[in-house]
């Protein structure tokens, strides 16, 4: 043991346990939410306390009658710096950070005319706000808030004596407990709300870290002319905040919740739910999956998707119309399903959506008659994001792995006219080049080995997730071959196109497509076989597009 040490464990008096009711004498309150503060003062006063406060927070206290002692008068040293110094003080940390146990720290508070805090209530500047808000770059500098994360640390290290209330939402707590104490607080509480502290100031610090990597990224990669291989900072953090506990993860013996990173991105996360059960984990994976392939498309565009896999994908003159040829492709998978949709749900739509049990229904708007329409259907989830998501906008994907994190840019490259490369000795088609493209984007959102045949702007057959291509383009194929039967008709996969996610290292999963009926196939290229199956394309007197994009998902 250290001489500091040993000192410090001598100075310890017999002066009140830690673990004790500490009675809230002095309380500072300088909140950016303001909600509730004014009726959290009033009671405090009830008790005697002495409010300290600053800025707009004393100026709304004042206006409801509140006491207030403004932190400048209490400290001597006025704010300056536009606000940026205002409580960085001694008399400020030292009445949060004093150990009321230890004689020595008693006695050098008294000395330097220190006074015990006791209470801290703070809230941030909104700088998750102002960033989502769209706010440009020196306005997010400014909602950086320094004082406010350094007295929350303070408070919640000493939360021995000292209680932190960061949230809004535990004020209600905080004053049943005044009341059962006369205005004091115990040591379970303090220590809670100090976990809280010290949780919400590292999310806040996530956030302001995330966020300036980013701009640096962004930076970067105008410098560089592309997303840089060289953007990621040599630390990351990534923050959340609670949004709903669920009953529990992929399968039951799983728990699980789910967090909001403080952005707006329309989606799931971020959705108004209009009726239904509450969302499980597996439906806000797959709704998640849904929305984000409607978003791949300009034209009215319906995804239904099953275990994050589409099974049926289209475009239409309208959401009625792309429904009817989504569900087309394969009506069976599409039972117990994920409807999104990149239009207003209308009532039309949803006559015809309700025919078939479904999970949950997204999409950007609900029209009235749509919503008394779904009312029937009550289990169903229904959810409206305002919006649709920016197409290519940049994002990480993160994915735990044993003894770290494993991260990439989001998949959201868009192919360009320049991308596509004819290299067959037939060029496309009108036809056969729009149902390649879209076919290209629907691969995009397959899990790999990933095919999917196209017809007319409709997904007709699709293969996901096999160890061999070729296995994937055989179940692409029978799927549509047994639903044409089940449901007596033609089997459309003749006059498809066929899209791959990655190379076809070899000729024989692309002459399966043909021999199922494609005429045009649409892949990155990028194999050492691709002459020879460019030759064997030209053979078969197939159309074939390279893009050089590879779109593995797994």
């Amino acid at each position: 043991m250290s001489k500091q040490n040993a000192h410090s464990q001598n100075a310890v008096s017999t002066l009140p346990s830690p673990v004790g009711e500490i009675k809230i004498k002095r309380a500072l309150l300088s909140v950016s939410d303001k909600h509730g503060v004014v009726e959290l003062a009033q009671d405090l006063e009830q008790y005697g306390v002495e409010i300290l406060s600053t800025g707009g927070t004393a100026k709304a206290l004042r206006k409801a009658g509140v006491k207030v002692v403004e932190l400048s008068d209490y400290t001597g040293f006025p704010e300056i710096l536009d606000g940026r110094v205002k409580t960085l003080t001694p008399q400020v940390h030292g009445g949060l950070l004093g150990r009321r146990d230890l004689e020595t720290h008693l006695a050098q508070m008294k000395d330097n005319k220190i006074q015990d805090i006791d209470l801290v209530v703070v809230n941030l500047y909104p700088f998750r706000e102002t960033v989502a808000a769209g706010g440009k770059f020196d306005q997010c500098i400014e909602m950086i808030d320094i004082g406010g994360p350094a007295m929350i640390r303070s408070a919640a290290k000493n939360h021995a004596f000292v209680t932190i209330v960061t949230n809004p939402g535990d004020y209600k707590t905080l004053k049943q407990i005044l009341a059962d104490t006369n205005g004091a607080t115990h040591y379970a509480l303090r220590r809670r709300l100090a976990a809280e502290a010290f949780a919400h100031t590292a999310s806040y610090d996530s956030a302001v870290a995330s966020w300036f990597s980013g701009q640096l990224s962004e930076l970067q990669d105008k410098e560089d002319g592309e997303t840089s291989q060289n953007s990621f900072p040599d630390h990351v953090s990534f923050s959340g905040k609670r949004v709903q506990s669920l009953r529990y993860g992929e399968n039951p013996h799983q728990s699980a919740a789910l967090y909001a990173d403080g952005s707006n991105r329309p989606g799931v996360v971020n959705a108004s739910q209009i009726q239904g059960k509450e969302l499980s984990y597996n439906n806000i994976n797959d709704t998640h999956a849904a929305f984000e392939l409607v978003a791949e498309f300009e034209e009215p565009a319906v995804a239904i998707i099953k275990h994050a896999n589409p099974c049926g994908v289209a475009i239409g003159t309208d959401s009625l119309d792309a429904y009817q040829k989504a569900l087309s492709c394969d009506p069976v998978s599409a039972f117990g399903g994920i409807i999104a949709l990149n239009r207003p749900l209308n009532a039309q739509t949803a006559e015809e959506i309700i025919k078939t049990f479904s999970e949950v229904i997204i999409a950007p708007a609900i029209e009235p008659g749509a919503i008394d329409i779904l009312k029937s259907k009550e289990r169903v989830r229904v959810l409206t994001t305002g919006g649709m998501p920016a197409l290519g906008e940049h994002g990480w994907d993160v994915k735990m792995v044993g003894g770290g994190l494993l991260v990439q840019s989001s998949d959201t490259k868009i192919l360009d006219d320049k991308d596509i490369k004819v290299v067959s000795e037939r060029a496309p088609t009108g036809p056969e080049m729009s149902d390649l493209l879209f076919a290209f984007k629907v691969c995009k959102h397959v899990k790999s080995n990933a095919i999917v045949f196209v017809k007319n702007k409709v997904t007709i057959g699709i293969g996901a997730g096999q160890m061999s291509r070729i296995d994937s383009v055989k179940i692409a194929t029978s799927k549509a071959e047994d639903i044409a039967i089940q449901y007596g008709r033609e089997v459309e996969l003749k006059g498809s196109v066929m899209a791959s996610d990655a190379f076809f290292p070899f000729p024989d999963a692309m002459l399966a497509g043909a021999d199922a009926g494609a005429t045009a196939v649409i892949h990155p290229g990028g194999s050492i076989k691709d002459d020879m199956v460019i030759e064997a394309a030209n053979e078969r007197g197939l159309a074939m597009i390279m893009t050089g994009q590879r779109h593995f998902r797994h």
